[in-house]
């Protein structure tokens, strides 16, 4: 069978199967006005993207972030049920790794890497910094094109961050650098509770959290939110079971600090299997005896230099003692405390909502602020 150079090398009879099949088209078109006049009046997918977009553009932005890392299941919870209901254009912007006792801390004068991440329905990155970092970073205007979002939220973290444990958290130092930065902010924790809680309370949790946070929304931009102060909010560890919401005040409550001394060998062995352990104390065991008789060698060598001049003779490495400590916080009961204060009311298996304040000196003004904003958006939420 011969082919034509003008029919880009196609056999001829399927040249003219596609020719037939082209008029055959152009011909119903043709024939059809009713087919051709709603082609027409159908939006291209194009501009059905560029309406989306436009849309997603008007809706207020939240950003969240955490101190249990971006994988963790509570601030994924979170960010799927903000995208579900569709009130917000939702940013996250959190820790890669683990940072949850990292406090109020900064990456100073070292590079911090930003990795896209994959949430469905929102932006999201992931640092290599503390919740600060985020924050920070998010607000900055280096990283997103917007630089101060109608909220920023901090959670939900694994265990509870009462009283002292405020200024240990690095879920509530994320939302107070918000609150340095003017942007009304709020950090939300599930009282973890050790063989009782599972996965699925941070989504019980969400659930509770979620009309507060909606209101919140709604309030920012008719400007009646408490200013100067961001809401620190404790869920009880059975959320569905809970109480009801309580406006608290922050306590002295701590954990104790307890330090345990730790040998050479757990420290680094401790997280590794048997037989990596094994190997590594056979490793060490010849490291150990190589640096003997080096150590040897180098002193009987010092030895000599001492006779010469003793003034240049210091200590050497090996009279240094190096030690291995872990630090463990140690829950204790407390007797006596105000009903009104965080760790009492959520212990009682209410959520907690603590206002926090950057100055003390106006702290009456900003409970009866939050007091009367709360009632109003819980009202609000009932009906």
């Amino acid at each position: 069978m011969t082919t034509s150079v003008k029919n880009n090398f196609l056999p001829p009879g399927l040249v003219s199967n596609l020719q037939e099949v082209l008029l055959n088209r152009k011909g119903g078109s043709e024939n059809d006005p009713s087919k051709s006049n709603d082609e027409s009046t159908q939006p291209s997918s194009s501009d059905a993207v560029e309406a989306n977009s436009d849309t997603e553009c008007s809706k207020p932005v939240v950003l969240v972030t955490n101190a249990d890392g971006i994988e963790a299941p509570g601030l994924n919870f979170l960010v799927e049920a903000l995208v579900r209901d569709g009130l917000c254009n939702v940013h996250v912007c959190a820790p890669q790794s683990d940072k949850s006792v990292s406090g109020h801390s900064v990456t100073l004068r070292e590079t911090v890497a930003v990795t896209s991440a994959e949430i469905n329905g929102a932006t999201a990155y992931e640092v290599s910094g503390t919740p600060v970092d985020c924050v920070s970073l998010a607000l900055s205007g280096a990283l997103f094109s917007w630089s101060k979002p109608l909220l920023v939220i901090s959670g939900i973290n694994r265990g509870s961050s009462c009283g002292h444990h405020m200024f240990y958290s690095g879920v509530v130092a994320g939302a107070r650098e918000a609150l340095f930065c003017g942007v009304p902010s709020m950090s939300i924790s599930l009282n973890w509770k050790k063989d009782e809680s599972q996965e699925s309370d941070f989504k019980d949790a969400v659930t509770i959290c979620l009309p507060l946070i909606n209101a919140a929304i709604r309030d920012i931009e008719k400007g009646v939110f408490p200013k100067s102060c961001l809401l620190n909010i404790e869920i009880p560890a059975s959320p569905l079971t809970n109480k009801g919401f309580k406006l608290t005040k922050q306590s002295l409550w701590r954990s104790t600090p307890s330090w345990q001394a730790v040998s050479a060998n757990r420290h680094s062995a401790g997280f590794m299997s048997n037989q990596q352990s094994l190997g590594i104390q056979l490793a060490q065991l010849s490291r150990d005896a190589s640096a003997a008789g080096a150590a040897r060698r180098l002193t009987t060598q010092r030895k000599n230099v001492e006779i010469e001049s003793v003034g240049v003779a210091g200590k050497t490495d090996f009279n240094r003692v190096k030690k291995y400590f872990r630090l463990e916080f140690v829950d204790k009961d407390q007797e006596g405390l105000d009903e009104d204060l965080d760790f009492r009311a959520l212990e009682n298996g209410f959520v907690a909502v603590t206002p926090l304040s950057l100055s003390q000196h106006n702290e009456s003004d900003i409970q009866t602020t939050a007091s009367e904003w709360m009632n109003t958006a819980l009202q609000h939420g009932e009906q």
